[in-house]
């Protein structure tokens, strides 16, 4: 949708945005949640309730509320976590399971995370209240390298391996060419990495199905040049400019 502008008195022009879009500027969560937001009645313009995401707001002279606490431009916050196995990544959990918010300060309220780990895979996950940053990360087509390592129930040939290079055939279709770095092999296991430049739904367990085996551990360590490195399990750390610069240059359409 256009960003709209009115003129003012002194013939200047001042910004409109959608309110979705103003919450989601104002570095709160993405587009989906303020629509989710504004939906439930928590959202109000100069003291009006409204309910339409499509409300235009001046954000230089409107004052929106979200819970009551005027909306303002907030510091862009960066954070990587070390993500424990066994917790998800939702606010809340309906079946009680930890949370990775539980191992942020202030329930970490502050930010949301920048796409998912599943509960039974641990590792690398960026959180931030930047949604353009998150979108950039998130979206495939930006082809973002995502690289995990890889326990195997079984041991995996070298043919194994190739196919898992050059893309396998899931249910949703075919998988684009991944890297494969073989690191060595026990008895009966294959341990390797392997580099996405795309994100679906328990990906790297579906292909290593997809050529015979499962996976027995799952672990994310890198996203673009951040790598998870010396981090301990379950503790977090802001990122530096540089590291938030790197992760943008690569995410590249």
């Amino acid at each position: 949708m256009r960003q709209e502008t009115r003129r003012s008195g002194s013939g200047g022009k001042r910004p409109l945005k959608t309110l979705d879009r103003a919450l989601s500027k104002a570095g709160l969560g993405s587009r989906a949640d303020a629509r989710a937001w504004i939906a439930a009645g928590r959202v109000r313009v100069n003291g009006k309730l409204i309910q339409s995401p499509e409300h235009w707001v001046d954000l230089e002279r409107d004052r929106v509320t979200l819970d009551g606490k005027p909306v303002t431009g907030r510091k862009k916050i960066y954070i990587v976590l070390y993500k424990p196995t066994g917790y998800v990544t939702t606010y809340k959990d309906p079946r009680g399971r930890p949370t990775v918010y539980d191992l942020l300060p202030d329930g970490g309220d502050f930010v949301f995370p920048v796409g998912r780990l599943d509960l039974d895979t641990s590792g690398l996950l960026l959180l931030t209240n930047d949604s353009q940053f998150a979108e950039r990360i998130t979206n495939p087509a930006y082809k973002a390298p995502k690289t995990y390592l890889v326990k195997t129930a079984t041991r995996l040939d070298e043919a194994a391996l190739d196919r898992l290079r050059q893309g396998v055939m899931l249910k949703d279709g075919p998988t684009r060419p991944a890297g494969v770095r073989h690191l060595r092999d026990s008895a009966s296991k294959t341990f390797f990495e392997i580099t996405l430049t795309e994100g679906r739904n328990r990906q790297v367990r579906r292909m290593v199905e997809a050529v015979g085996s499962r996976v027995l551990k799952l672990v994310r360590v890198a996203i673009g040049p951040l790598r998870i490195g010396a981090l301990p399990v379950g503790k977090w750390r802001e990122l530096t400019r540089e590291e938030v610069r790197g992760l943008l240059r690569s995410a590249v359409p």
